[in-house]
């Protein structure tokens, strides 16, 4: 028989008392107004973030996925799907904000939203939408029609 020699991890969903209340998200606007509260600097470097909520848009969860540079930060969609997995969410929105004040999305902003929606899409976890937050304004990619 076989010896094994290391020990393996147990994983598991850390979940920890937050101060903000749960919400019923209706809108892009309502979801851009109640995440504004998790960035610390809005116009000094990219942070990004998802709302996990369940079946009926009630916010179950939120995590930090990345905080960058003033130009960007990096996102994964496997750490995105592994919160999304783990939390049972039945949708979620992705926020990042852009320091520089320019609302628009980059062709990257598309690229890495299209990925991340294939990949929940294949959990069966929907993306709601994804929204850019400046100092004063947002966009929202489901607004836009390009989600």
């Amino acid at each position: 028989m076989k010896t094994y020699t290391k020990y393996i991890e147990k994983i598991s969903l850390i979940r920890e008392p937050s101060n903000f209340k749960r919400a019923k998200i209706k809108s892009s606007m309502e979801a851009q107004e109640y995440v504004r509260n998790f960035f610390t600097s809005i116009s000094i470097f990219e942070s990004f973030f998802i709302l996990l909520l369940n079946r009926g848009n009630n916010t179950i969860g939120y995590v930090m996925i990345s905080q960058g540079g003033v130009t960007g930060t990096v996102v994964d969609v496997k750490i995105i799907a592994k919160y999304a997995i783990e939390s049972l969410c039945s949708g979620l929105i992705m926020f990042h904000n852009h320091p520089s004040g320019e609302i628009n999305p980059s062709q990257k902003d598309k690229e890495v939203t299209e990925k991340i929606k294939n990949g929940l899409n294949i959990l069966d976890i929907h993306l709601l939408d994804h929204i850019i937050i400046t100092e004063n304004n947002y966009f929202s990619f489901a607004d836009e029609g390009i989600l």
